[in-house]
């Protein structure tokens, strides 16, 4: 039987399968008519160490040497240097409390605590960036002098501009002879934490 001509022929019909698979995997390899919220998502290449430097101190606690670690390499200073003022001020206890009202692990008072952002001095990690933070703030004021920065740590940048040097207060001069001794540098210059990484060798 010869069908009418005004009733169109289906035979093409069995290709539209094929067509729409083409169709999908040409727009999703040139990405036409798809939105931006559907494409692939690009992230940076950010640096992150797989080990810490062996040359770095311990405190025996693997996540607190990471925290200790990061906020160094975030602040631009040198981890060497947090866990020599840590060693001094509390021997890695994080429930340290002095009677001055010194609290954690960098013996933070409650105004510079606030100052620097930490919520919670028992935290390690709000106190140790905290810490470092003050301590990255006290190297750029006094140009990487060690020494004044570490007794601005102690006494109070305030203390160190009276007398034009370190305070003459017997726990400050033992105070800051203790961790320069320790950290065995009395300079530290002051980077900008992606030049920090290669002067203080962090690529682990």
């Amino acid at each position: 039987m010869k069908l009418p001509r005004n009733i169109p022929h289906f035979r093409s019909i069995k290709f539209a399968p094929f067509a729409i698979i083409a169709l999908f995997v040409f727009t999703n390899i040139t990405g036409i008519f798809f939105s931006h919220a559907l494409a692939p998502i690009a992230r940076a290449n950010t640096f992150e160490p797989s080990r810490i430097p062996q040359d770095i101190p311990t405190s025996g606690d693997k996540s607190l040497d990471w925290i200790i670690f990061r906020a160094g390499e975030r602040e631009g200073v040198d981890p060497r240097f947090i866990h020599a003022v840590i060693w001094q001020e509390s021997k890695y206890d994080n429930e340290a409390h002095s009677r001055a009202g010194a609290q954690g692990l960098m013996q933070l008072m409650p105004a510079t605590a606030k100052r620097f952002g930490c919520a919670d001095s028992d935290d390690p990690a709000e106190n140790v960036e905290a810490g470092t933070k003050y301590l990255s703030w006290l190297l750029k004021r006094f140009d990487g002098n060690v020494e004044l920065a570490l007794a601005g740590y102690n006494a109070g940048e305030g203390a160190v501009d009276k007398f034009k040097g370190v305070p003459p207060y017997t726990e400050t001069l033992n105070y800051v002879h203790m961790i320069a001794a320790r950290y065995g540098k009395t300079f530290h210059p002051v980077l900008s934490p992606a030049d920090a990484i290669l002067a203080f060798h962090l690529n682990g």
